[in-house]
């Protein structure tokens, strides 16, 4: 059963002129600011607003996390033996709807676990979806490289996508057994990663950040605006996941709740 480790702050409420901002972290003084890259729209339709979530990196990674404030250093998760093949492209993960429609996708071991720097096996990771979600091809012209691991779509109600990065992209030192802990706290992860997500700048933008553990396991949960969007950050073995649920504001408006339990069924096994 999931433990809540700290309880939800409102970070900004862009929509109520008289609200005091709370200024974020100096971190972001040393973020590194760049112009996104000009890149071609997905083969789906999507808006505007929700195709920012994928454009690529916008922060140094290194310069945020090398960054005056220090990592913690809590202790490391075992690393989980993974078996892996190299058949690259989609393979099916779907289980069979249960009886309220849902089904569970699980990375399969055979998929290939990428390539380059820091390349490994990647340990699967989980989560849920309703019955209409359909995966799309992810490819390394995609908005996001070579770490877009995964996206899955429903034209009416939103989209996901996961980001696999190996750590020896942006840390030298977390090794082979790295956990989110070691990697930052929250404020640090979303505003070194954020921008990967949502092709900006995060600051004045995320309205709740919360931490819960499952399973031995630390997550940070953020849900930013705008773009309309849920971000879950974790750590296993010597790779970051980033999982990100977003869709428009019509969407978001009549398909908050489905959005939200999406999000909140992320696991890393």
């Amino acid at each position: 059963m999931a433990t809540a480790l700290s309880t939800t702050t409102l970070l900004s409420w862009r929509r109520n002129p008289q609200h005091v901002y709370i200024q974020p972290s100096s971190i972001r003084n040393e973020i590194s600011r760049t112009a996104p890259a000009s890149v071609s729209k997905d083969s789906f339709p999507i808006n505007e607003e929700s195709d920012r979530c994928t454009r690529s990196l916008l922060v140094n990674r290194r310069t945020v996390l090398g960054s005056g404030i220090s990592l913690l250093g809590f202790p490391g998760v075992s690393l989980a033996v993974v078996k892996q093949g190299l058949l690259a492209g989609r393979i099916p993960g779907l289980s069979e709807p249960d009886k309220e429609g849902w089904r569970t996708y699980r990375r399969p071991d055979e998929k290939s676990g990428g390539h380059g720097v820091g390349w490994s096996p990647i340990i699967p990771y989980t989560f849920s979806v309703p019955q209409e979600w359909e995966e799309v091809p992810v490819s390394i012209a995609d908005l996001g490289g070579t770490e877009i691991d995964l996206r899955f779509v429903n034209p009416k109600e939103g989209r996901l996508f996961v980001i696999v990065a190996p750590v020896l992209r942006f840390s030298d030192d977390l090794g082979d057994n790295a956990t989110i802990e070691k990697i930052g706290p929250p404020d640090k992860v979303i505003n070194a990663f954020g921008p990967e997500m949502i092709g900006e700048n995060v600051e004045g933008k995320v309205l709740s950040s919360s931490v819960a553990e499952h399973e031995g396991r630390t997550y940070y949960q953020f849900e930013l605006e705008p773009p309309h969007i849920f971000i879950t950050a974790t750590a296993a073995g010597n790779r970051l996941y980033l999982f990100g649920v977003t869709g428009n504001g019509l969407q978001w408006k009549r398909h908050y709740n489905d959005l939200k339990k999406i999000f909140e069924s992320f696991r890393v096994v």
